[in-house]
């Protein structure tokens, strides 16, 4: 299954913890929102798409990407971090990637440290997140997704 994790971790790097260590066990390539956004993705079977979370959703750029540059009838999984996880973080991407009829494996989301807007001022929320069990669930969650149709 030839597969790539596509993700935007520029907050305090957490998403790309996930994406790593699943990268790392699985032999899997990663790319940026950015390298990616320039690459012929055809080729690929499973495309993963992983971010971290602003204002109850994917980073821009990755949402950008899914509505823009994901192609049309793949399968697709996402990954989050966020600062209080609600369950519902990938529903707006995971609505883009439906509306190109792709098949949507599964989502995976922990919590990841977070230091935006008004958590600046107390600190932060989420602190030493993820965790090494929230990281080895990524890998068990990708380890976890169907393959084939």
């Amino acid at each position: 299954m030839n597969t790539i994790l596509i993700y935007e971790s520029t907050h305090h790097g957490n998403t790309k913890k996930l994406v790593d260590a699943v990268a790392e066990k699985y032999g899997i390539r990663t790319a940026t929102v950015e390298e990616a956004s320039g690459m012929e993705l055809g080729e690929y079977d499973r495309i993963g798409i992983a971010s971290g979370v602003a204002f109850g959703k994917f980073y821009g750029a990755a949402e950008k990407f899914a509505e823009e540059k994901l192609p049309e009838n793949k399968d697709v999984f996402f990954m989050y971090t966020c600062g209080n996880d609600s369950g519902k973080y990938a529903s707006s991407v995971s609505a883009k990637a439906k509306a190109k009829n792709c098949r949507v494996l599964g989502i995976y989301g922990c919590r990841g440290f977070d230091t935006f807007g008004p958590f600046r001022l107390v600190g932060g929320i989420a602190k030493g997140h993820p965790t090494q069990k929230e990281i080895d669930g990524a890998v068990a969650f990708y380890g976890r997704l169907p393959t084939g149709k």
